[in-house]
């Protein structure tokens, strides 16, 4: 009975994440925490195992039309050369570094924060566009800073 609680939570967590708040309207900061999160894990997914599909089925349509797997691949080398795993950002809270907000002129939503991972912290930019009903990443710029970085 706990599985089935726990698993339609979870449903309803990816439901509210999508279509709900696909508007010209900034999401919760609960919601954003979610966008954020899937988004870092599933290029560090992609980095670990050298498989971008998933990744290029989760980008918004718009840029997803102009790029391929293999394109992400490359984007995304000198990352996955590191050989980094950024999965304990799942435990943390996201760190905005400047008020979420509507680029009108895009229509994106643009998320922009940190990590406080120690001893290098997880920087990232993130746009999401609406597409197919939810916001989903048209930019994603995770970089690894440290200390002297920062």
């Amino acid at each position: 009975m706990r599985f089935i609680s726990t698993a339609l939570f979870a449903a309803a967590v990816f439901a509210v994440a999508g279509s709900a708040y696909a508007e010209e309207k900034v999401p919760t900061p609960f919601v954003q925490e979610i966008l954020i999160k899937t988004a870092i894990l599933t290029v560090n997914d992609a980095n670990i195992t050298g498989n971008y599909s998933v990744l290029h089925a989760k980008l918004a349509k718009a840029f997803r039309d102009k790029t391929s797997p293999d394109a992400l691949k490359q984007a995304f080398k000198s990352f996955a050369d590191q050989k980094l795993d950024l999965g304990l950002i799942s435990a943390m809270p996201a760190v905005a570094s400047s008020e979420a907000k509507i680029n009108t002129a895009r229509g994106s939503l643009e998320l922009r924060g940190y990590f406080d991972t120690k001893p290098s912290r997880v920087t990232y930019e993130l746009d999401f566009l609406p597409s197919e009903g939810q916001w989903k990443p048209a930019q994603i710029d995770v970089r690894v800073r440290t200390p002297a970085s920062q």
